[in-house]
């Protein structure tokens, strides 16, 4: 057992103050994920499981959150200097158990005095309310132990909740070591704990391996906090997928379908129109204001943001944009765009980094653009490119308009003044500069600067 935060680390925790610490268990090698990322890094609702996990930890303020972290570790750690800086990681070279990796999470916290909570990376529904209101039960009714708990139709898998005859628990049985008794029974243990501090410690301390795994478990302290005459009670939840863990990409999409309809029930309570939810996937980082309206197969994700009265959609996906209100974005792709206000976008455009639409612009059908930076009320006909340009206010450019930025070697940038014109089929081979006003034929194919209407190019 080795740890990844100094010797020295200790906590001030309490037992009727803030919780010591919070121990996240991530070590797992997935090998039903069959995948050469960790487990806890893919994604639901365009967040890593392992970020939910730590999301909901810091809403009970923990003085101390551990991760504990084993197969790719390498991958884990960095994920976690990414999401979550200020956690403290602690390394489960073996797997053997989750008691020993309990262990293995404390380790590097010396003399914990207080709560503790045990929960895993691979549980993104478990929310941050329902770790509080554990604690908030725990410390009301004096356990020394209390477990997540849930009753489901199928607890095939699970480890059973077996109740002593005062209503508390006197033991958690182990599916592979359940009697058929006991497996009939429906309820659950989530592997979602709070403790006592001395009791989680005296109970490690007592734990064997003689079961089927031959593993420590941490069930078994259980056991041992009643074998000392300390209570073991329950909190029972009626929200199942918030005890559910993923194991396999099935089980994965199942949870990333459950955590959008959620999202999407969010929004439309908000004021958001969803046409069709189960076509329309809403990454959590999204932002939408009322009176949008999402049509059937919408994708938003990363740092998008929809202002009011947008219309998104169908068949449209975002990522990292931001559109103005009243715009209308229909069967297109967006990324690293910023979409003004009342503009038009679509069919089949593809807004692509750099793009900066300003108020009322119309983008049309199979147009391109990149590090395009167009001025309000200018227009884009169908079939065209636009790449590193600046395109003044009130500009058309006519179908099928390229604005060639790439000389094979070198990319270049290109200036359309403001009330300017260019009829369809034109290429403007940069670096070139179109005046404010200009003029450009069908058909041109420009490589020098373009003067305004009516003036003499000569002069």
């Amino acid at each position: 057992m080795t740890v990844t935060a100094s010797d020295d680390v200790t906590t001030n925790g309490e037992a009727g103050g803030g919780v010591a610490a919070v121990v996240v268990l991530a070590a797992g090698a997935g090998t039903r994920m069959k995948s050469s990322r960790s487990k806890v890094l893919h994604e639901v609702a365009g967040r890593s499981m392992l970020s939910w996990a730590v999301d909901a930890a810091e809403q009970v303020e923990p003085e101390h959150l551990v991760v504990v972290v084993g197969h790719q570790r390498e991958q884990v750690e960095e994920h976690l200097r990414e999401v979550a800086p200020a956690v403290i990681t602690a390394v489960q070279d073996q797997q053997n158990g989750t008691g020993h990796a309990v262990m293995c999470g404390l380790a590097p916290l010396g003399e914990v005095t207080g709560t503790v909570i045990v929960t895993y990376g691979d549980v993104p529904l478990l929310s941050g309310e329902t770790l509080v209101a554990m604690v908030g039960e725990h410390r009301r009714a004096g356990h020394a132990v209390t477990v997540l708990t849930a009753r489901v139709p199928d607890p095939t898998g699970y480890g059973r909740i077996v109740r002593g005859d005062d209503g508390g628990i006197a033991r958690i049985v182990e599916h592979k070591d359940a009697s058929e008794a006991e497996r009939a029974i429906d309820e659950i243990n989530s592997g979602i704990y709070v403790f006592d501090a001395d009791i989680l410690h005296d109970g490690l301390a007592s734990l064997g391996t003689d079961n089927a795994q031959g593993e420590l478990y941490l069930t078994d302290v259980i056991g041992h906090a009643n074998s000392v005459g300390r209570r073991v009670g329950a909190y029972v939840t009626d929200d199942l997928w918030q005890t559910e863990g993923v194991n396999n990409r099935l089980q994965l999409a199942r949870m990333g379908a459950e955590m959008n309809r959620r999202i999407g029930e969010k929004w439309m309570l908000a004021g958001v129109t969803i046409i069709d939810p189960a076509t329309t996937w809403i990454e959590d980082s999204v932002d939408i204001a009322p009176d949008v309206t999402l049509m059937p197969g919408t994708h938003l994700h990363g740092a998008t943001s929809i202002a009011t009265g947008a219309v998104i959609g169908p068949d449209t996906s975002l990522k990292d944009v931001e559109v103005g209100e009243e715009a209308t974005i229909t069967r297109s792709q967006g990324l690293l765009a910023t979409v003004g206000a009342r503009c038009q976008v679509g069919p089949y455009a593809y807004l692509r980094p750099g793009t900066e639409l300003a108020a009322d612009v119309r983008i049309g059908p199979f147009v391109e653009t990149k590090r395009a930076v167009i001025g309000r009320g200018a227009s884009i006909a169908h079939q065209g490119y636009v790449g590193d340009v600046e395109i003044g206010a009130r500009t058309r450019l006519s179908a099928g308009t390229i604005v060639a930025n790439d000389d094979g070697e070198t990319r270049h940038s290109t200036t359309i003044g403001a009330d300017a014109f260019v009829g369809a089929n034109s290429v403007l081979v940069a670096p070139v500069s179109v005046a404010d006003g200009a003029h450009v034929a069908a058909g041109s194919i420009v490589t020098e600067d373009v003067a305004p209407q009516g003036s003499d190019p000569r002069s």
